[in-house]
């Protein structure tokens, strides 16, 4: 059984209208009265998590999320700039709603696509994006490749993102936020069997599951003590039980996120 990614990119998708995305997000199970947004989540704002990227088409409709590490420096998913050229993305920041026309809007002037990664495993899934425009926003940190010890089963992580609220459903106009337990190697293991390199990838989410990344939400980070440990990259379907969602594995490739960055 082999997952699907969750960025919502379709030629002819609206920000409104997650719905008809052909590919999904990460999924990323856990126990909630109701899903909202984000699955499971809450709102908050870009000024909460001022690192918290849009990223999309050249008409500003969002198909995945990113985080700012410098000021021209953004990680995302792989596997969200596949097909995409400088000239088809943007990046805006500092706008909290999907239909808001604030914040900061800048092209593209380089996308680095870690050359392992392959659509047929989801596997190496991180790209750097160099903007052309600086942005005027605190950045996060990110892991180094020795700071294994913070994948720690049972450790909590936060999620954000502009995903679909549930499976296939509809998309939130505002940033939405979510926290998740780090899942044990063993356990993601035991849920998708191969499909789980322990190299590239770790999970996050509750058994029961209820919360998770979504459609829409790919590309966005997984945070660990408010540092970006993990890229949403992909899952089986969004928050179902026994399916956490799947996230890069950021420490793994951190010296080559930070020769993007550097460069």
């Amino acid at each position: 059984m082999f997952g699907i990614d969750r960025a919502r990119k379709t030629a002819a998708v609206v920000a409104a209208a997650a719905a008809a995305a052909t590919t999904a997000l990460i999924s990323a199970p856990t126990a909630v009265a109701a899903p909202q947004p984000i699955v499971g989540g809450t709102t908050t704002t870009t000024t909460a998590y001022p690192f918290m990227m849009q990223i999309t088409d050249a008409s500003q409709n969002q198909f995945c999320g990113g985080t700012l590490v410098s000021a021209t420096k953004v990680v995302t998913a792989a596997h969200c700039m596949v097909g995409e050229t400088t000239s088809s993305v943007r990046v805006v920041g500092g706008r909290t709603y999907l239909s808001g026309t604030n914040g900061t809007v800048s092209r593209v002037s380089k996308i680095w696509i870690n050359p392992s990664y392959t659509d047929a495993t989801n596997g190496d899934d991180v790209a750097v994006l160099t903007l052309s425009t600086s942005m005027p926003y605190t950045t996060a940190k990110y892991v180094s490749s020795s700071d294994t010890s913070v994948y720690a089963a049972g450790t909590t992580a936060r999620i954000l993102g502009w995903g679909t609220t549930s499976e296939n459903g509809s998309s939130s106009n505002q940033l939405r936020t979510a926290t998740v337990p780090i899942v044990s190697d063993s356990s993601c293991k035991s849920s998708y069997g191969s499909d789980f390199v322990q190299s590239d990838m770790v999970c996050a989410g509750y058994t029961s599951g209820g919360t998770d990344t979504c459609q829409g939400d790919s590309g966005g980070p997984l945070l660990i003590g408010g540092v970006l440990a993990g890229i949403t990259s992909w899952g089986n379907g969004c928050a179902e039980a026994g399916y956490p969602g799947v996230y890069t594995r950021l420490t793994t490739f951190s010296s080559l996120v930070t020769a993007q960055v550097n460069s």
